[in-house]
């Protein structure tokens, strides 16, 4: 096959990277645009395909990603154990009888372990209720101490070492009932066996219970038997609720409606259905339609807030890893979340430089807090498949509505994220870099002006290759999930003349956007192969720049062809009576695209015309003219030597290349031609002539049908 156009990249006379690169980023050539486009396809992340997939019961990546709380924003103040006021920070105090008994009217046993704890507690006088957060432990510690009889209850000051908590109790002060919400343990003060045998001691002594609630925690030492708290499903709570804030009847009509049930296919805090329960009692239908995407809203923005006792900011950091690399492999996740770590941690202060600690909180501990999920997984690599264990959000619509919350919310962030940003996007694994550019799509949906200005542009005008790979697909995805402007500014790009890297990067873009719009997508390569055309004929020696920008040209017309077939073969047939540029760019991008490589038997272009009369027809008619003419004749020979060579073995292949070939015949000259050409190809490497070729021969002699 005669040589293919050179195959188009950035600058390669570029800067080298940071000396901690060890490949110079401008010896490596541009990704090939098939393997762009695969990339792109394989690892985008599901959360960025809800718009087209119709799933997700009715939400879309616009309603996620964009503002879901419309109007006046009010302000709701959880509840966390049902009674107000009481949490993990207050100093000790006896509770109201009243409050017990609301709490009891409302608390529901069904599904967890209450009466097996409730015997515990009778028994051994104090038990330590672990369990996760926001699951309803603290309500149960009151309830195992109500039901039990024990009251008055007492709520103690969490401010008290496990060692101390004994020595303290020297008087209920009348309170046959004590709980300690979220006792303070650390490595210094760790929970023993001892403390508990002293606390036991001295319950017997004052004739009362206790209940310890702890979280997860490493140290509590091994031979302390927790008591384990498991919460009731989310469906049940709602259906023992309801009914008591409005009648059966109207409660059953509530339950039943698509909101409730797509409400409850998504992993809840108890926390979260208790107040569903008063917005359902409300009858608000917009706000009952959108209560799913209001607390995955606010449940972030808790995420990022600070408060008494905030998320860490390793584990922030973790959570926007995570929304990048939502279902990717845990380990790469926790790696490149560390590399955010340290951006931010200097961020205000560019010489901090304390060590990241080196081993920090549990896998399973930070899954849970991020409301997520480990699980092992097959996945693809250059090397073969392979099984990864993957971490993801239980809740799919999670991952773009942080990215949106940690962009506009906290514009602080901004260049710590657009630092570790600009590092993913060159970094060598192709699944780091698609899942940048799927980031920097979600925060130009949310924010196009400064996700443009901040990151794309200098990204589209980088000298490092991968970076104005990057660029590309983050327009693409970008577009892909409806942020505004994009093809206006992919169009706006492909025609510049003074800005060669940021025009090849729209060139490229065009060939990923281009297929929803062929006609506009080729007009614009089409006007740039004229700008070329006329630049060539004015100074013979163009700056590289322009050559890989002309170099690429015909590979997005092949990319455009292997999506939109059809309206791209017209708008290519009528490229041809146009300029002598339109002309070559119709026959160059239309020979790129019958010479990709694919695994497959038949051709990708063959097999368009296989499904395909009418794709058939114009194939014909472009093989035709490429056949005739001087400058492209050579390719489309080797076209249909490797076409022929492929039907050796494919027999679909072989009937569609039967039909095709009578049909690119306009002229016994045309008909000599290809009879040569059938009687001469050779086999790959030295093989034999292909025994198809003789059968082909015989269909091309075949009179053709007429209508």
């Amino acid at each position: 096959m005669s040589a293919q156009a050179p195959q188009s990249a950035p600058d390669p006379e570029a800067d080298a990277p940071p000396a901690e690169e060890t490949t110079t980023e401008a010896d490596q050539p541009a990704q090939e645009p098939w393997a762009a486009r695969r990339d792109l396809d394989a690892h985008t992340p599901e959360s960025m395909d809800l718009r087209f997939r119709g799933t997700n019961h009715g939400v879309t990546a616009q309603q996620v990603i964009g503002d879901i709380i419309t109007g006046g924003k009010t302000e709701h103040h959880y509840n966390f154990a049902g009674y107000g006021g009481f949490g993990g920070g207050q100093v000790s105090g006896e509770i109201p009888e009243q409050a017990l008994e609301r709490l009891a009217c409302d608390f529901v046993s069904e599904g967890t372990p209450f009466a097996e704890l409730l015997n515990r507690l009778r028994v051994e006088r104090v038990i330590v209720l672990t369990g996760d957060p926001f699951t309803g432990r603290r309500t149960a510690a009151l309830m195992l101490l109500h039901r039990l009889g024990a009251t008055p209850v007492r709520a103690l000051d969490r401010e008290v070492t496990p060692g101390d908590l004994s020595q303290r109790l020297t008087s209920t002060d009348g309170a046959v009932g004590l709980v300690l919400c979220d006792l303070d343990i650390s490595r210094e003060q760790p929970l023993r066996e001892a403390h508990l045998l002293a606390l036991r001691g001295r319950m017997q002594e004052l004739k009362a219970y206790l209940v310890i609630t702890v979280g997860h925690s490493p140290y509590v030492e091994d031979t302390v038997e927790l008591a384990a708290w498991i919460p009731p499903e989310p469906a049940a709570v709602l259906a023992s609720l309801l009914p008591k804030r409005t009648d059966e009847a109207r409660a059953q009509r509530l339950l039943a409606l698509p909101a409730v049930a797509e409400f409850l296919s998504h992993e809840r805090q108890i926390r979260e259905v208790v107040h569903y329960v008063a917005v359902l009692t409300q009858a608000d239908e917009e706000r009952i339609k959108q209560y799913s995407l209001v607390a995955l809203e606010r449940q972030v923005q808790e995420w990022f807030e600070e408060a008494e006792t905030p998320v860490q900011l390793r584990e922030k950091a973790f959570l926007i890893a995570l929304a990048s690399f939502d279902k990717g492999p845990y380990a790469l996740t926790a790696e490149l979340s560390d590399v955010l770590y340290a951006a931010l941690r200097s961020t205000g202060d560019e010489k901090y430089q304390k060590p990241i600690p080196v081993f920090g909180t549990h896998i399973g501990k930070r899954l849970q807090n991020a409301r997520a999920k480990r699980y092992p997984d097959r996945e693809m690599t250059e090397w073969g498949p392979v099984t990864q264990v993957k971490a993801a959000f239980h809740d799919e619509r999670v991952a773009p509505v942080v990215l949106r919350e940690v962009w506009t919310g906290h514009p602080a962030a901004r260049p710590a994220l657009i630092k570790w940003l600009d590092g993913l996007s060159i970094d060598g694994r192709p699944f780091v870099r698609t899942r940048a550019a799927a980031t920097v799509a979600v925060l130009a949906y949310t924010d196009l002006p400064s996700t443009m200005a901040l990151i794309v542009e200098r990204w589209a005008g980088a000298k490092e290759s991968r970076r104005q790979l990057t660029a590309v697909s983050a327009l693409a995805l970008a577009h892909r999930i409806g942020a505004p402007n994009i093809p206006r500014i992919v169009d706006t790009w492909s025609t510049a003349t003074q800005d060669p890297k940021r025009c090849w990067v729209a060139v490229r873009a065009l060939g990923l956007i281009g297929p929803e719009r062929p006609r506009e997508a080729l007009a614009a390569l089409r006007a740039q192969a004229r700008h070329q055309h006329d630049k060539q004929l004015k100074q013979p020696r163009i700056g590289v720049g322009d050559q890989q920008v002309a170099a690429e040209l015909p590979q997005s017309v092949a990319l455009l062809l292997s999506s939109a077939a059809e309206p791209a073969l017209s708008a290519l047939l009528a490229a041809l009576d146009g300029h002598v540029s339109s002309r070559m760019l119709a026959l160059n991008g239309f020979l790129t695209a019958c010479e990709r490589p694919d695994p497959a038997a038949c051709p990708p272009l063959l097999g368009q015309a296989a499904r395909s009369p009418l794709a058939a027809e114009r194939i014909a008619r472009l093989l035709g003219v490429a056949l005739n003419d001087r400058t492209a004749n050579e390719r489309a020979e080797n076209v249909l030597r490797n076409w022929i060579r492929a039907a050796d073995s494919a027999p679909v292949t072989e009937r569609t290349l039967s039909a095709l070939l009578p049909s690119i015949v306009a002229d016994p000259r045309d008909g000599a031609r290809l009879s040569h050409l059938l009687d001469t190809v050779q086999g790959l490497d030295g093989r034999p002539r292909p025994g198809v070729a003789d059968r082909l021969r015989t269909a091309l002699t075949r009179p053709r049908a007429h209508a």
